[in-house]
């Protein structure tokens, strides 16, 4: 098992990694923190907890973390996921008081004792908060997975940005400064795969009947989602992108791609943008490995043959759900 922190704003496609890593045996997951990105933090660890709840892994503590971008305005991104920032699923609300320290003391405290990997899915608030007061905390960190940015993709908040890098620009800048000048990469899982990643209203149909119970959470979260992405891009479905940070940070060999040296701008028109020096105009050591390529079919395989259950509890095998490429 790997030991882990999952850095997030769930936020509905943040909820689906988070019900994959939690049925995911790889993972040892010490914590989960939140900050504030499609949701304020406060209401992203409460809806942490939910999925928790659901997944029986209430064992699981949550921190809650930034609740504003280093230097810019907050700007959530409720309207892409509801009011409750699941779908306007309107959950019962779980119980019970959040741990003292924050998500950056967490953060601290655990990198101080031990190497653990940190897979981030929502703006790097937390992390640039850490790794500016204690860059020397880098070494600690095995990997660092983020979702985020975009090489040759759209944005999906601008034309040019992903919406994680734009919430808070300046704390994904100082986190692939610090990691370059540490001779670390970020694995940058961006909207040039993630994008690829649709969960279709024919794919949900059909993980309902083999799992009407992990099947209709999701779809019960979903469908604001997909409504959403029909009104503003035409899409029959919903992008899920965090999962995919998931998948790879288990399974490299879902996805490809090339080091880079990257920077993200801070403000103007293109805030947020990651420029990713392909070319190595600017001959810098890469800070990043840029994720290019991903099979989506067997991603959804993969995730799916971990998330759902059969009627005995037991979990399906990847090649039993061959179904979903044909739908």
């Amino acid at each position: 098992m790997r030991k882990i922190i999952i850095d997030c704003d769930p936020g509905i496609d943040d909820s689906l990694a988070l019900m994959l890593a939690l049925s995911s045996p790889e993972l040892d997951i010490m914590g989960i923190t939140t900050v504030s990105g499609n949701v304020p933090a406060d209401m992203g660890a409460r809806n942490a907890r939910k999925v928790l709840k659901h997944m029986g892994r209430m064992d699981i503590p949550v921190y809650i973390g930034e609740q504003v971008p280093l230097k810019c305005p907050y700007i959530d991104a409720m309207d892409t996921h509801g009011q409750d920032g699941m779908g306007e699923s309107f959950l019962p609300e779980v119980p019970g008081d959040f741990p003292k320290k924050s998500a950056v003391e967490f953060l601290e405290e655990t990198l101080e004792k031990e190497k653990i990997s940190i897979i981030a899915l929502g703006p790097m608030t937390n992390l640039a908060k850490i790794f500016s007061m204690r860059p020397k905390l880098i070494e600690q960190v095995e990997e660092l997975v983020s979702m985020g940015g975009n090489f040759r993709s759209h944005g999906n908040c601008s034309p040019v940005a992903e919406y994680n890098y734009w919430c808070d620009p300046d704390a994904a800048a100082i986190c692939y400064d610090l990691f370059g000048k540490a001779g670390k990469k970020i694995e940058m899982v961006g909207l040039d795969v993630t994008r690829k990643i649709v969960l279709t209203p024919n794919i949900l149909e059909y993980v309902c009947r083999l799992d009407p119970e992990n099947g209709g959470f999701i779809r019960r979260i979903t469908g604001f989602y997909m409504d959403f992405h029909w009104e503003y891009e035409k899409i029959i479905g919903c992008v899920i992108n965090d999962p995919l940070a998931v998948a790879y940070y288990i399974d490299r060999s879902l996805c490809g791609g090339f080091d880079s040296y990257t920077a993200v701008a801070t403000d103007g028109i293109c805030r947020g943008q990651t420029v990713v020096d392909s070319m190595d105009f600017w001959k810098k050591e890469p800070n990043s490995h840029v994720l290019t390529e991903t099979d989506t079919e067997r991603f959804m395989r993969f995730f799916f043959s971990r998330v759902l259950k059969k009627k005995d509890g037991s979990e399906w095998e990847a090649e039993e759900l061959t179904l979903l490429s044909c739908l």
